[in-house]
């Protein structure tokens, strides 16, 4: 089964078209706020508190997002998260000045809260449409979407931030946004519906119960929140204003920085996705572990360093499209809103702390090759976790 096949699905494939517009225009402008951030003079811990602020929403709002999910129909909900995703992104354009950085921090806030719970409804609803190996290869599609989305995004919004300035990169991503609005119009999604009789309350307790009370399923979205090791933008931004600025202005170093990786990111699933499996997953974290490493050690020349994150993610996107497809077959279709939800909750828990800890190694004086090198020493520690796990619990897949 190709990804083209996949994309005839009448719904998968205009769900993809909107999540290659909107992931598009997201990375984009995602430039452009951490550029603008360098250039108002943030210090370390504010640029990170930024990284952090676009996955909290899925930290603190989980039991919202995952009773929204369930409740509400996806066709209503998208149209509604794409409507505020387009005023967050025009509000960006108000920041001016250091002064009002709070107001960007609220905006990104609000943007990242609407972008969070239309994933959550995504990945819910996928295994409601598919099963089997078309899910798998949904989810590594998916992944690759994100994946070249981020690498396009990210070089584009670094050329037009440098040459145009912040507020044509949030404009072109508040139309891009539009566009994806009016795709999602036209979705026409049959599945049964699943109705739901309990209070908001109770089914926010039903769920919280169900997920902490399966121990299997705890084990796997820690296994999936390890890929939040990955979370290189804190570090890619002061490797930018650190050490290449005297090379390359900021805006492109971010970008070029980022699209090399998001490369590696769209590319590997094409060579390594069929190959994966539950028997031989621990040896993909290992091998995660050591192309992070073997980067740390190439950061001193920006060129060289660029051979090293490709390396570092070119088993990224198979790692998190595999470790989320086990949460979405081990839980039962009533609760998938709510334990998606919760899994975003973790792995989103997981980017936040990896952010911050960068942060405060960086300003505690700790070299970025070496905080480099700790992040994949982490992913050889998780290989030994899941091979642990393997030993107890059984997997359907």
């Amino acid at each position: 089964m190709s990804y083209i096949d996949i994309l005839r699905h009448p719904v998968i494939g205009r769900l993809s078209a909107i999540q290659l517009i909107s992931y598009f225009g997201n990375w984009f402008s995602q430039v452009a706020i951490f550029s603008m951030l360098v250039q108002f003079g943030a210090s370390e811990m504010l640029i990170a508190t930024a990284v952090a602020m676009g996955m909290l929403p899925a930290v603190i709002l989980a039991p919202v997002i995952g009773i929204v999910v369930d409740r509400i129909d996806f066709k209503r909900l998208i149209l509604i998260l794409l409507a505020v995703e387009i005023s967050m992104t025009l509000s960006f354009i108000m920041i001016d000045t250091l002064e009002f950085v709070w107001v960007l921090l609220l905006l990104m806030f609000v943007r990242s809260a609407a972008a969070s719970m239309l994933f959550s409804a995504e990945m819910a609803l996928f295994p409601k449409l598919i099963t089997g190996e078309l899910l798998k290869k949904t989810n590594e599609l998916h992944s690759i979407i994100w994946s070249f989305t981020y690498a396009a995004g990210m070089a584009l919004g670094g050329i037009i931030t440098h040459l145009y300035g912040f507020d044509t990169a949030f404009l072109i991503d508040a139309t891009l946004y539009l566009i994806a609005l009016a795709i999602a119009a036209g979705l026409l999604i049959d599945i049964e519906k699943i109705t739901h009789t309990s209070s908001s309350l109770e089914m926010i307790r039903e769920g919280f119960v169900y997920f902490t009370g399966n121990k299997k399923l705890i084990h796997l979205t820690l296994l999936h929140a390890s890929i939040g090791l990955t979370s290189f933008d804190a570090l890619v931004t002061l490797l930018a204003d650190f050490q290449y600025k005297e090379i390359i202005a900021v805006p492109l170093a971010i970008g070029w920085i980022n699209a090399v990786r998001a490369a590696a990111l769209t590319i590997g699933p094409l060579f390594i996705g069929n190959r994966v499996n539950r028997d031989n997953l621990h040896i993909l974290l290992i091998l995660q572990g050591l192309a992070i490493i073997l980067w740390s050690q190439l950061q001193a020349d920006f060129y060289i360093a660029l051979i090293g994150l490709f390396a570092a993610g070119f088993f990224t996107t198979t790692l998190w499209s595999y470790t989320y497809m086990l949460i979405q077959v081990s839980t039962p279709k009533e609760f998938l809103g709510r334990v998606i939800s919760y899994n975003d909750m973790i792995f989103m828990i997981a980017n936040v702390a990896v952010a911050f800890t960068i942060g405060v190694l960086s300003r505690s004086g700790v070299a970025l090759d070496t905080i480099t090198a700790l992040l994949g020493c982490g992913f050889i520690a998780v290989a030994f976790y899941y091979s642990w796990f393997r030993k107890r619990y059984s997997l359907d897949i």
